[in-house]
């Protein structure tokens, strides 16, 4: 077999590896650095463009996400590894500072609401120490629809939020929420259901 071949059949199983919605462990090194190096590129080039350059942006949001959605609206200071592993399914607002892990698959349904500084970590780390620096761990991450974290979230991988709920700001989500609740703290823990009071009399939807 040839360097070519061998270096291709190595770039193809760490993109069935990482593209894998099954949570997957591996030596960092494994991981193609030329998908993070591309990343960069494209979100350097995003960041030198004014705010009137929209085809220009979108050309390239389309080039670097996985599934990229003209509704979708990363903010300033927007970082990711990959891209490529990134599916927005519809409107997202997102704000500043927002870093996603996409070590595995992130999904981000229609309707959410990312605020300043949150955290989408598909990837971490050997717990043993002995292990620690050469053993990468991942898992994916979903938003269903309609979900909103607050200020400084960060979810781990292998946690879905379920449609509609509320991530209070600065919570760490280890575990899975379900739909239609408000949850806070470290851990992240469901406080209650959201209700029609929770609706501001005086506006019409």
């Amino acid at each position: 077999m040839s360097e070519i071949q061998n270096t291709q059949n190595n770039m193809d199983k760490a993109l069935a590896r990482i593209t894998s919605m099954e949570p997957y462990h591996c030596n960092p090194f494994d991981n193609p650095p030329e998908l993070r190096r591309r990343a960069e590129r494209l979100l350097k080039e995003i960041e030198s463009l004014n705010e009137d350059e929209v085809a220009k942006k979108e050309k390239i949001m389309e080039e670097l996400f996985g599934t990229y959605n003209k509704l979708a609206f990363p903010g300033l200071g927007f970082k990711c590894d990959f891209g490529l592993n990134i599916h927005f399914h519809g409107l997202a607002v997102i704000n500043y500072n927002v870093v996603m892990l996409d070590t595995s698959p992130i999904n981000i349904g229609h309707g959410a609401f990312i605020g300043p500084g949150v955290c989408l970590a598909c990837a971490g780390h050997a717990i043993h120490p002995s292990q620690r620096s050469n053993v990468l761990t991942s898992a994916p991450i979903t938003l269903e629809e309609d979900v909103w974290l607050g200020a400084n979230v960060t979810v781990l991988g292998g946690v879905t939020i379920g449609k509609g709920s509320v991530i209070g700001a600065g919570s760490v989500v280890t575990k899975d929420i379900p739909a239609g609740v408000i949850a806070v703290g470290n851990p992240c823990k469901v406080k209650r259901k959201i209700t029609d009071k929770d609706m501001f009399d005086d506006i019409q939807i």
